[in-house]
């Protein structure tokens, strides 16, 4: 292991097919210790797959790549031993307790019956779940089951920890949570790959961001030089329909957001905003609102991908 390495996690042209159909597409990335690196793209991008294959779960087609300094294909039962895998539905047995299922976790991970019992109970106070770990999992909300299956994630304290769309389903309140946990876990210096449908949870957490499309990068970077692309000021028109909306997407030639919304990146100031307004008017066509604000990843994904926030 080449635990000395300033990365936890390096992937290099990592390439998959399911026969003629090509998943991942010949993809480059690293990620430094103690660090969340966030994978975004629409439905079936490829980020899936990515994680499979770092995960040892899939095994790539071409490439190569090493976790926590051991290569996932030469390696895998040491890969296995160093990371936390939470996928998107909750990997718990609904039939046994809370409690249960974290110490059966450590039994299988080969911690010990005295320290798999130590950590169940150190699990569950972290991530509040104690009053509740004596209950049957059946019982539990989906904001629990998610805590509880990213505990289970955590048993044998792994230092690289894979999160594939851990928030899915879960209330704003039960997100907030989650979130907290997991800058706690970097905090203490975990490394985490994310994969998100949530812009706004890629925003807050990663340090930085991969935006995937059809199976290759998009574009890279921080929260703030994804946004910096676009320039300084995103003008949004709101019609009176989205028919109206449409029309107009097509006289701007840009897209509609969602449904009744249009978006346009003013790149060069106020001749945007007037050049838009102008090839309105000439097909008859006035919004009932216009708006400036700053660009956010939404506009990113937009732009990048021409898909909205789930993705």
């Amino acid at each position: 292991m080449t635990s000395s390495s300033a990365n936890a996690i390096v992937a290099e042209e990592l390439h998959k097919a399911f026969g003629e159909v090509i998943a991942v597409d010949n993809i480059s990335l690293a990620v430094p210790r103690g660090s969340v690196l966030g994978l975004l793209g629409v439905n079936g991008a490829g980020k899936t797959t990515i994680v499979r294959m770092l995960a040892t779960v899939l095994e790539p087609d071409s490439g190569r790549a090493t976790v926590h300094g051991f290569d996932v294909i030469k390696q895998p039962l040491d890969v296995r031993r160093s990371i936390g895998l939470a996928g998107q539905n909750a990997a718990v047995d609904e039939n046994l307790t809370g409690r249960e299922n974290l110490e059966l976790v450590g039994r299988l991970s080969h911690i010990g019956r005295s320290a798999s019992r130590e950590r169940a109970t150190e699990l569950l106070d972290q991530f509040g779940l104690v009053d509740a770990g004596n209950r049957p999992v059946r019982t539990y909300s989906g904001g629990m089951r998610r805590r509880l299956d990213l505990g289970a994630a955590l048993v044998a304290k792994p230092p690289v920890l894979f999160l594939d769309e851990p928030t899915t389903g879960l209330d704003p309140a039960s997100r907030l949570d989650l979130w907290g946990v997991i800058e706690s876990l970097v905090a203490d210096g975990t490394t985490v790959l994310l994969t998100t449908q949530y812009l706004e949870e890629a925003d807050r957490l990663a340090d930085n961001i991969i935006v995937i499309d059809k199976g290759r990068i998009a574009a890279e970077g921080s929260a703030k030089q994804l946004k910096s692309r676009l320039g300084d000021t995103v003008i949004e028109f709101e019609f009176a329909s989205p028919v109206l909306a449409e029309s107009a997407a097509t006289a701007l030639g840009s897209t509609v957001a969602a449904g009744t919304v249009v978006r346009v990146v003013m790149t060069d100031g106020p001749a945007t905003l007037r050049d838009a307004m102008n090839r309105l008017s000439a097909v008859d066509i006035t919004p009932s609102h216009v708006a400036l604000r700053e660009p956010t990843l939404d506009d990113v994904f937009l732009t990048l991908t021409g898909s909205g926030s789930n993705v």
